[in-house]
């Protein structure tokens, strides 16, 4: 097998798992606020489109999609993030979930032999440290910490880091942290890009779920200083988090040409194309964007639900966009145990979306709460916070 398999840490739920080995938990029903999965309904009319189009199950999916979709997210693009032009055949491909196209997207770019480095915010997104190793690059972690309002500070990174950078991500609404970034800070990273030579990969899949003001994206940033060929930028979307459709695997990466057009070749003998009736299916869900401002509605109700009833009682900070409350607590695990055993509620210590770095573990002493329950369910929740708090 691989021998940089041997370097992947347990999955943060085999953790969460293994924390509750010995938790006999409360009698009463499991309240999941551990895992960033969407319980909202999927839109029926999404659902109609895929029942619709059954008959493609006969059908092989082509690796760059259907023309009509790339037509549509593109529209959703220029319109959501004010381009000037994007080419639906040149600057987007459809993809199989985020998930899918961020792992496969660093197993094309990077060089193994350079042994360089991919830049990653600290908490993160598991796939990015995974997606490095195992293409044989070294994750760097920039702490994001309430000192730098979880951004994370860019200009403490070395030059000799910078030099030897791939590839930088950034997680924009931030996954646990909630922290958006903004324009000159995106165009900070443009500059650093430009002057080092690296990729800058986007990951937005939470940007359409804003309280007050939509997050800026990387491409938005783009088109306002002129950069219309996106050069080393690529920004990743999902339906998974806009339209409650993490079942449906459909996502679309979209930016720069020149590192797309090489990235659908690997794609073609990746094998993860999307089928042709959830590609059908993912036109009507880009094509709407009411039941997205129905789905921030619904979230905007819990987050006020939980600083009014439990704001007194716990430190809760209401994100900049996303659906996690990023808690401070005294221990994360004890936290969490304690949830289990007193409440039957799960949430992720944040010790498990981080690693230690000399300026030590930026997730431990906070957990993750992810607000993805329907509104009754996190009514109960609230109740039995009260109870043990």
């Amino acid at each position: 097998m691989n021998s940089s398999l041997s370097l992947l840490h347990p999955y943060p739920f085999e953790k969460l798992n293994k924390l509750f080995t010995d938790i006999q938990p409360a009698d009463l029903p499991l309240i999941p606020l551990s895992i960033g999965e969407p319980k909202h309904a999927a839109p029926e009319f999404v659902k109609q489109a895929i029942i619709d189009n059954f008959q493609h199950l006969s059908t092989y999916p082509n690796s760059k999609g259907l023309p009509e979709l790339r037509s549509s997210i593109a529209n959703w693009l220029t319109q959501r993030f004010k381009l000037n032009s994007i080419s639906a055949d040149s600057n987007i491909l459809p993809v199989s979930g985020t998930r899918e196209a961020i792992f496969s997207f660093v197993q094309a770019l990077v060089n193994r032999e350079d042994a360089p480095y991919v830049v990653m915010p600290n908490p993160f997104y598991q796939i990015y440290e995974g997606a490095a190793l195992l293409a044989g690059a070294k994750p760097y972690f920039i702490n994001c910490t309430e000192e730098n309002n979880y951004l994370g500070d860019f200009d403490a990174v070395p030059a000799e880091i910078w030099e030897k950078t791939a590839l930088l991500f950034v997680c924009t609404p931030g996954n646990p942290t909630g922290a958006v970034l903004s324009k000159e800070q995106f165009k900070k990273l443009i500059a650093l890009s430009d002057q080092y030579s690296f990729v800058i990969a986007s990951d937005e899949c939470y940007s359409e779920l804003w309280f007050e003001n939509a997050p800026a994206g990387l491409l938005e940033v783009c088109a306002e200083i002129g950069r219309d060929d996106y050069k080393n930028c690529v920004v990743f979307h999902s339906l998974s988090k806009r339209s409650n459709l993490p079942g449906m695997r459909s996502g679309f990466v979209a930016g720069d040409a020149a590192l797309l057009k090489p990235y659908l070749q690997y794609r073609t003998y990746h094998g993860a194309a999307m089928p042709v009736q959830h590609q059908l299916a993912s036109i009507a869900a880009w094509d709407d964007e009411t039941h997205v401002e129905e789905n921030r509605r619904l979230y905007r109700a819990k987050f006020e639900l939980f600083q009014n009833e439990l704001g007194h009682l716990l430190p809760l900070k209401k994100p900049d966009a996303g659906f996690y409350y990023w808690l401070k607590v005294d221990n994360d695990e004890t936290f969490a145990k304690m949830l289990m055993e007193k409440a039957h509620i799960k949430v992720l210590p944040g010790r498990y979306l981080s690693r230690e770095t000399q300026q030590g573990n930026p997730g431990e002493n906070h957990v993750r709460l992810a607000l993805v329950a329907d509104l009754a369910q996190c009514e109960q929740a609230i109740q039995r916070l009260k109870a043990i708090l």
